[in-house]
C-alpha cells in the first residue's frame, strides 16, 4: 500500500510539472518573439579615421544612445559591475535562483524589497521591453525573456546590449554616452572612481545624477566600491583612493570636432549609423583651435577655414569650415570651405605652369613688368610699382600682376579657364560676361576645396586628385592640370618664394592672394606630402581694410604645417627638368615677345595639323609593335621646337614636321612654338 501512494505521488507531482512547463511553454509563446529593433537604434556617430568620435547627434526622439561594445570598455568596468549587479553572471542561464530566492524572502520579512534579485540579463529583457508597473506579472515577463536571451546569445552580447541601453539619467543612454556626458572621456579610459559611478547610476538614474544630487551619486558610488573591495575585486587601497575622488557636477557638451564634414556625411546617407571619415582628429583638434585663436586675433566678424590634403591619395585629413562654428557673429555655421570666393593671385601659378607646357615660356624667361593696356583692361601690380623686366621666376614669387596677365594672354584667357575646368575646379565668372584677362588676378569664383584640389595637382606632377572626406565616396580618376616638368617648374619656383616673417626659408611651396577691395585673403602651401590651404575673410563678403593674404593667411598656413608635423618633404625634380640660365635658353624662351601668341608668317598662324586636338591615335602600343607619332604643323617662323609632355623633341628644325617615339599608351600633350615665340598644342590619346 505504501509503494502504491509513494508511486501515486510521483505520477501526480509528474503531472503537476507536466502541466506547469506545458503552461509554461503557452505563456512564453504568448509574449511573441523578443523585438530587438529597439535596442539596434543608436545615435548617429561620425569617427575619423582612427575611429575616434569627432561628432555625434541625438536620435530621432533626442536620446544620446552611441555604439558601444565589450572591446570598448576599461576591463575594470565589466568587474565593478559584475561584482555588484550579477557576480554568478556567467554561472547561471538568466536567472539567479539564489537571489530570487534571497529577494523574496527579505520581501517577506521585512515587507519592502531590501535587495533585487535581477540578474543582468533580465535587467536586459527590462530595457528591451520597458514595463512602467513593477508586479509579479512583469517580474515572470522579464524571466521568461531573460531565458530566451540566453538561449540565443552569448554571455558577451547580453553584455553588449546592456552597455548600450542602461540608463543614465537625463536623456542619456549607454555607458559610452555617459562617459563622454559626466566626464567627457570614452569608456576605455576610466578610472576605477569613474567606473564606479556609472556602475551606481542605472539603478536609480534620475535620483542619482551628479549633475543635480552629487551627495546621492557619491554615496552609491561608494557603496559599488565596498562591494567590489568585498568580493575581492579590488584592493582596500584602491578602494580608499578611489572614494577620494570627486564626482562631477555638471554635463560636459559632447564632442564636435569637424562640424561642417560631420553634417554633410549625415546629410549624405541619413540612414546609416556609423560615418568613418579620412580625417585626423588630432590635427582637426589642432587647426580648429588654430583657426579660433588667429580669428580673435585678426579682428571681429572674420572667420578661418583651413583644409588639408594627402597628396598622394586625395584624402582630406582636415576641414576647419569656420573659425567657430558656436559663434552667430562669425557665422561659424557657414563652411567657407565651400563657399565661392575671389582668389586675387592664388590662381597665378597655373597660369604659368600652362606658359611653361606649352612651351611659350621658361622660369628663366624674361617677362616685362610695366604699364600695358589690353584694350580697355590696363592691369597695375599691387604695389602700383614696376620692376622691369624680370625672369618669370622672380615675377611669381613677387606675384607680380603685369607679367602673369602678360602671359595669360599669350596662352588664351578661355584656354586657361578650360583647362581649370577640366582640372575638376568649379569655376564661376561674374553674371553676363565672358572669360578676359582678369580672371588671372581674381575675377572669378573659387571655393577652397577646388583650390587645394589644384595645388594638389602641382604636388603630384600635375595629376589632380578627387578630394574625398568619407571612406565611402566613390573614388574618380585623376584629371590633369598641367605636364609634370612644368609642375615641377612651378613648385621649384614656389619654394623660393619670400615666406612670412619668422617662417621657414625654401622648406615650403606656397602662394598667396588678395581678393579685390580686401575681401578674401588666400594661401595655399604644398609639399611632397601634404596640401594646406587657408582663407580668411567673412563669411558676408564684407571689405576688411589691410586684409592681404601675405600677413592674414599666410602666417596660418606655416603654423598649420608646423602643427601637423613632419619634416618638409620637395617635389622630386624630373629628369628632363631643364635647368639653365636665361642665357642658355633657346632664344625663342629667353624672352617673351608682345606677339608671341599671334606671330603669323604672311596671314597664317602657326598651327598643329596633325595629330588633331583630342584625337585617338593607334600606334601599336599595346601589341609591342610600335610606330612613331609624325608631327605636322603650318604656318609660323622656323625654325621650330616641337615639345612633347613638357620634354623638347630633338632640336629646332626648319622643316614643319618632326616624329616621336613614345614610352607608352596614354595622353599626350603636343607644342610646338616657332623663332617668334608663336605656339601651339593638341593633346591626344595614344593606344
Amino acid at each position: 500500500m505504501k509503494t502504491r501512494w509513494l508511486a501515486g505521488a510521483v505520477l501526480g507531482l509528474a503531472i503537476l510539472l507536466a502541466g506547469m512547463g506545458a503552461a509554461w511553454r503557452v505563456y512564453v509563446h504568448s509574449l511573441g518573439p523578443l523585438d530587438l529593433a529597439q535596442a539596434q537604434q543608436a545615435s548617429p556617430v561620425v569617427l575619423d579615421r582612427d575611429g575616434k568620435l569627432l561628432r555625434a547627434f541625438t536620435m530621432p526622439d533626442g536620446r544620446w544612445r552611441l555604439p558601444v561594445t565589450l572591446d570598448d570598455v576599461d576591463p575594470r568596468f565589466v568587474a565593478l559591475l559584475l561584482a555588484y549587479e550579477d557576480h554568478r553572471f556567467y554561472a547561471h542561464h538568466g536567472i539567479d535562483l539564489e537571489a530570487l530566492g534571497r529577494a523574496a524572502l527579505q520581501l517577506a520579512l521585512r515587507g519592502h524589497i531590501v535587495s533585487g534579485g535581477s540578474t543582468l540579463t533580465m535587467q536586459v529583457a527590462r530595457l528591451i521591453e520597458p514595463r512602467p508597473e513593477k508586479s509579479l506579472g512583469t517580474k515572470i515577463r522579464q524571466i521568461a525573456r531573460a531565458l530566451e536571451i540566453e538561449a540565443h546569445h552569448r554571455k558577451s552580447a547580453i553584455l553588449d546590449l546592456y552597455l548600450v541601453l542602461a540608463p543614465y539619467g537625463g536623456n542619456i543612454e549607454g555607458l559610452r554616452a555617459a562617459s563622454l556626458a559626466y566626464f567627457g572621456k570614452e569608456p576605455k579610459r576610466l578610472s576605477l572612481a569613474e567606473a564606479a559611478l556609472l556602475v551606481a547610476l542605472p539603478q536609480a538614474p534620475e535620483a542619482r545624477r551628479p549633475d543635480r544630487y552629487p551627495d546621492r551619486a557619491r554615496a552609491a558610488r561608494d557603496l559599488v566600491l565596498d562591494r567590489a573591495f568585498a568580493r575581492g575585486v579590488i584592493t582596500r587601497a584602491e578602494r580608499d583612493g578611489a572614494k577620494h575622488e570627486s564626482v562631477p557636477q555638471v554635463r560636459r557638451d559632447f564632442p564636435t570636432f569637424a562640424p561642417h564634414a560631420a553634417e554633410a556625411a549625415l546629410r549624405a546617407d541619413p540612414d546609416h549609423r556609423i560615418h568613418r571619415l579620412t580625417l585626423s582628429r588630432d590635427w582637426q583638434a589642432s587647426l580648429e583651435a588654430l583657426a579660433r585663436e588667429s580669428a580673435e586675433r585678426l579682428g571681429p566678424k572674420l572667420s578661418v577655414a583651413i583644409l588639408v590634403v594627402d597628396n598622394a591619395s586625395g584624402e582630406i585629413r582636415a576641414h576647419v569650415g569656420a573659425a567657430d562654428y558656436f559663434s552667430a557673429e562669425r557665422a561659424g555655421a557657414i563652411d567657407m570651405s565651400q563657399a565661392l570666393r575671389s582668389p586675387g593671385s592664388a590662381l597665378k601659378p597655373f597660369i604659368y605652369a600652362l606658359a611653361f607646357e606649352s612651351g611659350i615660356a621658361h622660369p628663366e624667361t624674361l617677362l616685362d613688368d610695366r604699364p600695358m593696356r589690353y584694350g580697355l583692361y590696363a592691369p597695375e601690380d599691387f604695389n602700383l610699382g614696376f620692376e622691369g623686366t624680370v625672369t618669370a621666376r622672380h615675377a611669381l614669387q613677387m606675384s607680380l600682376n603685369l607679367p602673369a596677365v602678360e602671359l595669360l594672354d599669350a596662352v588664351g584667357a578661355e584656354r586657361f579657364l578650360a583647362r581649370l575646368r577640366s582640372a575638376g575646379a568649379d569655376i564661376e565668372l561674374p553674371q553676363d560676361s565672358e572669360p578676359g584677362l582678369a580672371i588671372g588676378l581674381g575675377g572669378l569664383g573659387i571655393r577652397l576645396w577646388d583650390l587645394a584640389r589644384l595645388y594638389a595637382g602641382l604636388a603630384r606632377g600635375g595629376s589632380v586628385p578627387d578630394l574625398h572626406e568619407s571612406f565611402d565616396a566613390p573614388r574618380l580618376e585623376p584629371r590633369r592640370i598641367c605636364e609634370p616638368v612644368s609642375a615641377w617648374y612651378v613648385a621649384d619656383i614656389l619654394r623660393g618664394a619670400p615666406p612670412p616673417e619668422n617662417a621657414p626659408y625654401g622648406r615650403l611651396a606656397f602662394k598667396t592672394g588678395t581678393s579685390y577691395g580686401y575681401r578674401d585673403a588666400f594661401a595655399v602651401g604644398f609639399d611632397r606630402r601634404n596640401t594646406i590651404a587657408v582663407w580668411v575673410g567673412r563669411p558676408d563678403n564684407g571689405a576688411v581694410p589691410g586684409l592681404v593674404g601675405r600677413i592674414a593667411a599666410a602666417p596660418i598656413l606655416f603654423d598649420a604645417f608646423a602643427r601637423i608635423g613632419g619634416a618638409y618633404e620637395s617635389i622630386p625634380q624630373p629628369a628632363d627638368a631643364l635647368v639653365v640660365r636665361t642665357s642658355d635658353l633657346p632664344p625663342p624662351l629667353r624672352q617673351l615677345h608682345e606677339d608671341a601668341p599671334r606671330a603669323l608668317v604672311g596671314s597664317q598662324a602657326l598651327k598643329i595639323v596633325f595629330p588633331p586636338d583630342g584625337a585617338r591615335i593607334d600606334l601599336g602600343l599595346s601589341n609591342g609593335d610600335a610606330t612613331d607619332l609624325a608631327l605636322k604643323a603650318q604656318g609660323g617662323a622656323p625654325p621650330f621646337r616641337w615639345i612633347v609632355n613638357g620634354a623638347p623633341v630633338g632640336a629646332p628644325d626648319l622643316r614643319r614636321q618632326s616624329a616621336w617615339a613614345p614610352d607608352g599608351a596614354g595622353f599626350a600633350r603636343i607644342s610646338v612654338i616657332d623663332t617668334r615665340g608663336a605656339s601651339d598644342s593638341v593633346v591626344v590619346r595614344l593606344e
